[in-house]
């Protein structure tokens, strides 16, 4: 560590130009990358360490780019060396959409925050975008099989669960694939959003982006792992943001989504169990091989979301003894 603070204090001094600053941390985050805001007599600005082995912060730069063009409040990537693992971006503040939210203002965040989920899927290139496949999205599943059940739990699954599990995993991955595919996100929720008071929100976080399912980031928004809502609340948002996607073209009218509101609440509830499984691993995992047990007083909040879903859909009632029994 002391010798990329070491070699990020020397590249600053480089790109900044000899112009006096200080370091401050400025948020970890769950993966290998940290964030340092940069003080300058006149402004903030936001270092970026990402160790090259283990991150590619070229690809956070391009889809940087790529968001900002579309008219998306994502940080302007001021220098970069991709090769160091350094970017040097805008800063957007201090205040997540977790720190803000509220009942007063929850109906109008979430409303700017789809209406740029909109843009995003609408206005961003996907061309090059990894495939959020049948492979892929499997892959994601066993995570809970792997760190949620065996690691962190200690049960190996017997023969009964696994077939229930690939069975469970089949009705997932063919209902998102079946939605239309647009650009994803991977992880926008509140601690990725920045409340601003003009051109909000900012968007963070967005360099795992695939070409995948309409739902996902709507239900990592509106089912959100760090934070909670009635779900007669959340239902009424996912149709609000049904309503926008077919004007906007998003999700055409001839889809099974489009032309059933119920089908379509059924991708979303479907969609976040894939999710909620996959998170389920990921925080055993961050809690298990990287010391983040703090992700663990999440998994509550992610568990009651599964049990709640899996009691209302016949196809996921396997899951629903799986989850009684935990």
């Amino acid at each position: 560590m002391a010798d990329r603070d070491a070699a990020l204090h020397a590249w600053l001094e480089q790109v900044l130009e000899g112009a006096p600053f200080q370091l401050t941390p400025a948020s970890a985050d769950a993966s290998f990358r940290r964030y340092l805001r940069v003080h300058l007599d006149d402004r903030t600005l936001i270092a970026m360490d990402a160790p090259p082995e283990h991150e590619d912060c070229g690809r956070f730069a391009r889809l940087a780019r790529r968001l900002r063009a579309a008219g998306l409040n994502a940080p302007e990537v001021h220098a970069a060396a991709t090769e160091q693992g350094f970017l040097l971006l805008d800063d957007l503040g201090e205040r997540p959409y977790l720190q803000v939210l509220d009942e007063t203002n929850a109906d109008r965040l979430y409303g700017e925050a789809m209406d740029a989920l909109l843009t995003l899927q609408t206005a961003v290139a996907t061309d090059d975008l990894p495939r959020y496949d049948a492979a892929f999205l499997g892959r994601e599943l066993g995570l809970f099989r792997d760190w949620f059940l065996e690691r962190h739990l200690g049960r190996t699954p017997e023969a009964a669960t696994t077939a229930l599990l690939d069975a469970l995993d089949r009705v997932l991955i063919d209902s998102a694939l079946e939605q239309p595919q647009v650009c994803v996100h991977r992880d926008y929720h509140s601690r990725n959003l920045m409340w601003l008071a003009a051109d909000n929100p900012g968007v963070l976080d967005f360099q795992d982006a695939v070409l995948g399912p309409l739902t996902y980031d709507l239900v990592s928004l509106l089912r959100d792992a760090y934070i909670s809502w009635p779900e007669a609340r959340v239902e009424g948002w996912a149709l609000d943001f049904r309503r926008q996607a077919l004007a906007r073209g998003v999700l055409p009218a001839a889809s099974a989504g489009g032309r059933d509101p119920a089908q379509f609440l059924r991708w979303f509830d479907l969609m976040g169990v894939q999710r909620h499984l996959k998170v389920c691993g990921i925080f055993a995992r961050l809690a298990l091989r990287d010391g983040k047990r703090q992700y663990l007083d999440d998994l509550p909040r992610v568990l009651d979301a599964l049990r709640t879903v899996a009691a209302r859909h016949p196809e996921l009632a396997g899951l629903a003894r799986l989850l009684d029994g935990l």
